[in-house]
Order: structure tokens, then C-alpha cells, then sequence
């Protein structure tokens, strides 16, 4: 039986950071990802379950708010770890190296897919990474392929006539989401770039040009519609929804496969050997980040991190699995436990495109 996890304190506005400095260095406080949320909620309580530490608090405000907190400085009222369903950006690491925040230990904890999902009560339905492309783009390519003109297509036989005759609806996450920016790299910047129609039209301009060969604008015009950093929110539209599609973190779908099912993308249904081997087209990376200046500051860092990467919650059957999370292979998890060990701080260099 799968361990249920109460999502309540990502239901909750938490405001962490406006108590004093003393209260802040008795509770480690971590922010970020929804989509590991639940997986660092658990080992928080797993920590404060020793009676050693205070359990760790934890909220939810989506990859791009945690990294805004996360980077606002070094001091005792800003996050100790931030979580993040994709990998901190070279901006992000900028702003942290300006604002103080010198010293940072990069950790990647597990793989995850983003599901795409429906109701259980809908009929199958299988899409190809271009059809998603094309229903949440904000522009698409014209009839004769020579001009992009706002995206108008509303049923996804629309899109491809041996699809259903069915509303295209998709509830997904919020430009503040790391999930959200995933979607957009996979799906939107990953085949548009390979598409004339939107890179073509601004060779003259340079800079204009390389916008467009990083296509990832979403349409605004109630299709897509952006939920909010809550997944489990999702998980209720779709069941009431049942024409709708829901992006999010596959553990959602695995804790609520009673009520929810995936699409298949690219012939391929997410599951846990999908994801780990990559046939799943939309495999990534579940990252975490310590703010290297308040260890020895704040009660239980190393033992929160050091926890989160045991065997116990994220190894083979570890706890975090049972809950949704894919297992590194063991080659890797040894390399960022080694990571852990020395504290190795991420550099510039990281970001330099290999």
C-alpha cells in the first residue's frame, strides 16, 4: 500500500521568512518544486520523526519561485535548500554569486516524468510531442507552411484528423513552475527549433532570430490554463474535466491512478522503467540546492541532506519510491553522494553548454 502524504502546508500561503533570525536558524526551511515537494516533505518528516531535529518546513512555490528566495542573499531569513524539477539557469546562478550567495552544492535526487493525464472515465488517447506542440503554442504554422498565424485550433482532430473530435483543455503549471519550463524545453523549444516556419522569418535579425529558435510561447487564450504551483489542484479538475489534459510530475499520477490515467506520448506510457531508461519522451532530473553559508547556522542541514540521499528515502526501495519517485542508477547516485561529502561548489563552468 502506497504511503499517503498530506499535502496541506502546499495548500497554505506560508510566509517562512518573516520571523526573526533566531527562529529562522531553529528550523531549516526549504522552498521550490511542487514536483519534489512531496518527496522532501517526506524526508523532512522522516527527520523530525528522529527527535534529534525539528521537522524541516517545507512549501511549495514551484522551481523559479524557490530559486528567487533561495537567491535573495545569505541571510538567516532566506531558504537553506531549494528544490527544483529542473536545473538551476546560469541567470539564477548570476543573481545568487551578486546577491551573496556564493557557495552552493548542486544534488540531483531521482528521475521524474512529466505525465500528461486524463480521467480515468476517458477514453485512451495517444498523442505525439508535435500534436502538444501544436495545441498549446500560441502561434503555429499556417496552412501552406509559410508564416506562423495565431493558433486557432480547438479540438484535437484539428490538429490530426485520427484523433478524437474532442476539446482541447489543458490544465498545466505556471510560468513560475519548473515543470512548466521542462514542458517548454521538451515540447515547444525542442521541435520548433528544428522547424523553419519559426526560425526563418528573422534571419535579417540576429537577435530576433535566436528568440525564435527558442520558440516556447504558450497560447493565453483559455486552452492552456496555468493552475497554479498545487498539482493535487490538477488532479481534481481532471476528475470533474473529463474532456481535459493535466501536465504534471509523475508521482501525482502514480498516487492517484484510482482516479487518473496517462496519454500515451510517442507510443509510450510513463512508468517507472520508462522514465529511468529515457524511452519516455518526457524524462528529467528532480535537483535540490544547499546554501552551502548557513550550514553550522542552522540545526540538521548535513543530517537533512545526507537523509535525503540514503538509500532509505531515494535508493532502489527507498521510501521516496514508494510515493513516485524513479531511483538514480547506482553509478550516479554515488557520484552526487561524493558531491555531498565534499560540499563541491557549483561553478560558472557548470553552465557552459558541452
Amino acid at each position: 500500500m502506497k504511503k499517503q502524504i498530506i499535502l496541506a502546508s502546499a495548500l497554505a500561503s506560508i510566509s517562512f521568512f518573516a520571523g526573526a533570525t533566531a527562529q529562522a536558524a531553529e528550523n531549516i526551511q526549504i522552498v521550490g518544486s511542487s514536483t519534489v515537494y512531496p518527496f522532501s516533505s517526506y524526508t523532512a518528516e522522516a527527520l523530525g520523526a528522529t527527535g534529534k531535529f525539528k521537522t524541516p518546513v517545507v512549501e511549495s512555490t514551484g522551481s523559479g519561485g524557490g530559486m528567487k528566495l533561495f537567491c535573495a542573499g545569505a541571510g538567516m531569513d532566506t531558504p537553506d535548500f531549494t528544490n527544483a524539477s529542473r536545473r538551476m539557469k546560469a541567470k539564477e546562478f548570476t543573481k545568487c554569486q551578486k546577491n551573496g550567495v556564493k557557495d552552493i552544492t548542486e544534488m540531483v535526487v531521482g528521475y521524474d516524468g512529466i505525465a500528461i493525464a486524463q480521467s480515468k472515465k476517458s477514453p485512451s488517447i495517444s498523442l505525439s510531442r508535435k500534436d502538444l506542440m501544436l495545441a498549446v503554442a500560441a502561434e503555429v504554422p499556417s496552412k501552406d507552411g509559410s508564416h506562423l498565424v495565431k493558433n486557432n485550433y480547438h479540438f484535437w482532430n484539428e490538429i490530426n484528423p485520427k484523433l478524437p473530435h474532442r476539446a482541447i483543455r489543458v490544465y498545466g503549471p505556471p510560468t513560475s513552475s519548473g515543470t512548466r519550463d521542462a514542458f517548454e524545453d521538451m515540447i515547444l523549444k525542442h521541435l520548433t527549433k528544428h522547424m523553419d516556419v519559426y526560425t526563418k522569418l528573422y534571419k535579417a535579425d540576429k537577435k530576433k532570430n535566436k528568440a525564435y529558435k527558442k520558440y516556447h510561447k504558450v497560447r493565453q487564450d483559455g486552452v492552456y490554463i496555468p493552475s497554479g504551483e498545487n498539482d493535487n489542484l490538477i488532479v481534481q479538475k481532471l476528475a470533474r474535466d473529463k474532456a481535459a489534459l493535466g501536465i504534471f510530475g509523475y508521482s501525482y499520477l502514480e498516487e492517484n491512478s484510482d482516479s487518473i490515467a496517462p496519454a500515451i506520448i510517442d507510443g509510450v506510457i510513463p512508468t517507472p522503467a520508462t522514465i529511468a531508461g529515457h524511452t519516455y519522451p518526457l524524462s528529467r532530473s528532480l535537483y535540490f540546492y544547499i546554501k552551502k553559508s548557513h550550514i553550522g547556522k542552522v540545526k540538521g542541514m548535513m543530517e537533512y541532506a545526507n537523509l535525503f540521499m540514503s538509500d532509505q528515502m531515494i535508493g532502489e526501495d527507498g521510501e521516496c519510491t514508494e510515493i513516485g519517485l524513479i531511483s538514480l542508477p547506482k553509478e550516479e547516485l554515488a557520484h552526487y553522494r561524493a558531491n555531498l561529502k565534499s560540499l563541491k561548489n557549483l561553478t560558472a563552468g557548470d553552465f557552459k553548454k558541452k
